[in-house]
């Protein structure tokens, strides 16, 4: 492990507490719209990266598994969500999880717009914009996965997934989560979709 290692996932866990903050803020929002405040109520419906952090999920994870390779795992704090009040029920549930992953799209693609304009006067900040889309794609990308707590899981619910099964996921949904990334294809599989992703914005953006 060397300084530069070190450096970039200090960059990294800058980088995902950054795009974490819209993701979450994403749930709160979608979450009031359809007629739950729990999430305003508990001081969510926020761009306070402080009101979104959760230290294992945004610091310590991200950063681990950025030194370790092959992969990248983190989250934010979860926003609550009751879906008893929610429009819709379960499928407003789904609705709501599948808000962070749109923002993440939506901001990996200002970040390039940014990295294109910023390719000629500031390099520097061109390079990390693309760094940022990069991330931003594999958050919404990693979120989709059918794995609680992430919010592909909610459309499981949304589709009446057997809840006794889902109940054995959500037990150990995070180990399945660090087994899956550390030690079989799935973060390099993750990570090669991001890259496409990134370089067909870029491409867009000029």
């Amino acid at each position: 492990m060397n300084l530069e290692n070190v450096q970039g996932a200090l960059v990294n866990v800058g980088l995902f507490w950054m795009l974490t903050t819209p993701h979450e803020f994403a749930h709160a929002w979608a979450a009031s719209r359809l007629g739950d405040d729990t999430a305003r109520r508990m001081g969510r419906l926020t761009l306070n990266p402080l009101a979104h952090a959760d230290r294992l999920g945004t610091v310590i994870l991200p950063a681990a598994t950025s030194l370790l390779g092959g992969g990248f795992v983190g989250w934010g704090k979860p926003v609550p969500t009751d879906p008893s009040q929610l429009r819709g029920g379960m499928t407003g549930l789904a609705a709501v999880a599948l808000a962070g992953p749109a923002s993440n799209v939506v901001f990996a693609a200002l970040l390039a717009a940014l990295a294109a304009a910023m390719a000629g006067s500031h390099p520097a900040v061109a390079d990390l914009a693309v760094r940022g889309v990069l991330l931003s794609l594999y958050l919404a990308v990693f979120n989709l996965l059918p794995v609680p707590p992430l919010d592909g899981s909610k459309v499981l619910l949304a589709a009446r997934f057997p809840a006794g099964v889902y109940e054995v996921l959500a037990r150990h949904g995070f180990l399945i989560l660090v087994v899956a990334i550390l030690a079989t294809p799935l973060g390099r599989w993750l990570s090669g979709l991001t890259w496409s992703g990134t370089i067909l914005l870029l491409r867009l953006f000029g």
